[in-house]
């Protein structure tokens, strides 16, 4: 996804393992990953530190608040989740 996205927008978490094929700098929770969400807030753009580990170059990307119903990834849990996920790590849902 690319552009600002609304809060209220479902987003769907890359369900990716790029650990699996080397080395790597992952943000990403993996407890996340193929999960729902919804945008919380748009936090602004920032170089990607996944690429900026290894003194890639690295382009600027949106950066957002997603909120998760934490009952669907542990369903003992009683509340929301709050996950700061870069853009490149969202689909729609």
């Amino acid at each position: 996804m690319t552009g600002q996205l609304a809060p209220g927008t479902r987003v769907r978490v890359r369900l990716d393992w790029p650990e699996t094929r080397g080395p790597c700098h992952i943000r990403t929770p993996y407890y996340v990953r193929g999960q729902e969400g919804v945008i919380h807030r748009a936090l602004g753009r920032f170089r990607n530190p996944e690429k900026l580990a290894f003194a890639r170059p690295a382009e600027e990307l949106a950066l957002y608040h997603v909120r998760f119903d934490l009952r669907r990834i542990w369903p003992e849990a009683d509340a929301d989740l709050l996950v700061e996920l870069f853009e490149s790590w969202l689909e729609a849902a």
